[in-house]
């Protein structure tokens, strides 16, 4: 029995939904039941009747499986697995920014911890960010931990007032305009699909801007056949698998997330086979990031 049979096998024994994200290793990505995005993730997780979830990807996004699923048991590939920018924001901040501005809304991105969701009043994906900051009451909006993305909510809502953050993603920012202009110039005819955790100036040299799930949706419905991609190489899997005939190109080598890629086929099976520490999240702070995580949800549909 291969290893994809024996893990077909096992989640169906034991009752486990397997959630990864686009930025995962391809082997990866061929065993889950559901793959998508930040926003794909957290809806999924309240419409699955197994069990046992095993969250194929960073730890935020599995802390947010748990906070929506409190009576579910979630599980990591590898608990190891974090986002650095998750950690860029802390709760100190946040308080300060409230204590100066008291019609502030705190507008987390879902990268972020769990403890960050709870002093938020609503998080948000790159998917659904420019809706749901658009359809909150407040006009001055204090956006963290990512500054990238927050600049361009903002450019999108100029009747919103907004305060940034420092935070950003090192795999996005690591791409520069240098070597997007070579690509460029070297594929003449391909479109620039970007994600807006990008910076400005790649942004502005992209014809299509979106999240994971929007770049992929473009792709598939653009009548171009070539692409420069501009966000986590992971993606090239589900791009491929969709479009068999169109060819996709990264802009440079550092397009890799080395915490997403921890996660592996081999390590799917191991949790399978002999079980993991679940994730636990504090009561109090799930309650109050249950809050923020939920009012997302509503606010998106």
């Amino acid at each position: 029995m291969n290893l994809k049979d024996k893990i077909e096998k096992l989640k169906k024994e034991k009752n486990f939904v397997i959630l990864a994200h686009y930025y995962v290793d391809a082997s990866v990505q061929e065993v889950a039941d559901f793959v998508g995005d930040s926003y794909f993730l957290s809806k999924k997780a309240t419409q699955i009747d197994a069990e046992n979830i095993l969250l194929c990807g960073v730890s935020f996004m599995a802390e947010s499986a748990k906070i929506l699923n409190p009576e579910k048991n979630v599980y990591m590939a590898d608990d190891s697995a974090d986002c650095p920018m998750a950690h860029m924001i802390d709760v100190d901040k946040i308080e300060e920014i409230k204590k100066q501005y008291d019609d502030v809304c705190v507008v987390c991105y879902v990268n972020s911890t769990a403890e960050i969701k709870a002093h938020s009043d609503v998080c948000v994906t790159s998917s659904n960010a420019v809706r749901v900051v658009k359809a909150v009451k407040e006009k001055r909006i204090f956006f963290v931990p990512d500054n990238n993305l927050g600049r361009y909510v903002a450019s999108k809502l100029p009747e919103k007032e907004f305060i940034f953050h420092d935070g950003f993603c090192h795999v996005h920012t690591s791409i520069n305009k240098e070597e997007l202009i070579k690509a460029k110039n070297a594929l003449p005819h391909a479109k620039v699909l970007t994600h807006p955790e990008c910076r400005q100036d790649i942004i502005e040299l992209s014809d299509f801007v979106g999240s994971t799930s929007e770049i992929i949706d473009y792709a598939s419905k653009s009548d171009a056949n070539a692409f420069i991609i501009c966000t986590e190489i992971g993606v090239f899997y589900e791009l491929g698998k969709k479009n068999p005939q169109k060819k996709f190109y990264s802009v440079g080598h550092r397009q890799f997330c080395p915490n997403m890629k921890k996660i592996t086929a081999d390590k799917v099976l191991e949790v399978l086979e002999n079980g993991a520490e679940p994730i636990i999240v504090d009561e109090e702070i799930a309650e109050k990031a249950r809050v923020s995580l939920n009012r997302m949800l509503e606010l998106a549909k």
